[in-house]
C-alpha cells in the first residue's frame, strides 16, 4: 500500500515538473549596440540580455502546455541615464521625468511548431516611479514589472 501512494506522488510529481519544464522562452536581440539606451560593456550588456530572458522564461510558465515564446527585442530604452563613471561601473540614474522605460519587442506563440498568436508591442511607462512594483530589488525592475503589466493585460488575457 505505501509502495503504491509513494509511486503516485513520484508519478504526479514528474508529471508536474515536465509540465513546467515544456514552457520555454527563446529571446533574441536585435542588434544590441544599435539600441536606443542599453549597457555600454558586453559583459553588462549580456547581463541584462539573461535577465530579460529569464523573465520571459518565468512569464512563458503561464501559458498552456505545449506552448513556447519567442521575442525579439528591437529595441530597448532603459529605465532612468547612465552616466560614465572612471574606475567603477556606470551609474543609471532615475529621476522621473523624460527618462521612463520603453521596449519594442516583437513575439510569437507557438504550439506544435505553429503560430497561434503573433504580434509587435511599443511598451513605455510614464509613471514608472508611481505605483507597485514586485521587482523592486531585482536589477531592471522597472522594465520586468512593465513587461509583466502587458504579459498579464495583453496575452495572458487573450487566452
Amino acid at each position: 500500500m505505501n509502495k503504491l501512494i509513494y509511486k503516485g506522488a513520484l508519478a504526479v510529481a514528474v508529471t508536474i515538473v515536465s509540465l513546467n519544464a515544456s514552457a520555454e522562452a527563446i529571446v533574441t536581440f536585435a542588434h544590441p549596440a544599435n539600441m536606443a539606451d542599453v549597457p555600454r560593456s558586453v559583459i553588462d550588456r549580456e547581463n541584462m540580455e539573461w535577465h530579460f530572458s529569464e523573465h520571459f522564461t518565468y512569464l512563458s510558465k503561464q501559458l498552456p502546455a505545449g506552448q513556447n515564446l519567442k521575442v525579439e527585442m528591437l529595441d530597448i530604452d532603459l529605465a532612468g541615464d547612465e552616466f560614465p563613471r572612471v574606475a567603477i561601473r556606470d551609474v543609471r540614474v532615475l529621476k522621473g521625468r523624460a527618462d521612463w522605460p520603453r521596449l519594442h519587442l516583437r513575439y510569437t506563440i507557438e504550439q506544435d511548431g505553429q503560430a497561434v498568436r503573433t504580434g509587435e508591442a511599443k511598451l513605455s511607462n510614464p509613471n514608472y516611479l508611481m505605483g507597485v512594483n514586485r521587482y523592486t530589488h531585482e536589477m531592471y525592475s522597472h522594465e520586468k514589472q512593465m513587461v509583466e503589466d502587458w504579459w498579464r493585460k495583453e496575452v495572458v488575457a487573450a487566452h
